[in-house]
């Protein structure tokens, strides 16, 4: 893997991490205490 290709995908993944922190915030606002349950049920289903 060229090294551009491997700073551009450690980009990505930087993104999709801040993305999912606030995907996270948001849902456990909405979702309250049982965030973390609702979450596992639904993985699991």
């Amino acid at each position: 893997m060229e090294t551009k290709d491997a700073i551009d995908l450690a980009r990505k993944i930087i993104e999709l991490d801040l993305l999912r922190d606030q995907m996270w915030e948001s849902f456990a606002a909405a979702a309250g205490d049982e965030a973390y349950e609702i979450l596992r049920n639904v993985q699991n289903n």
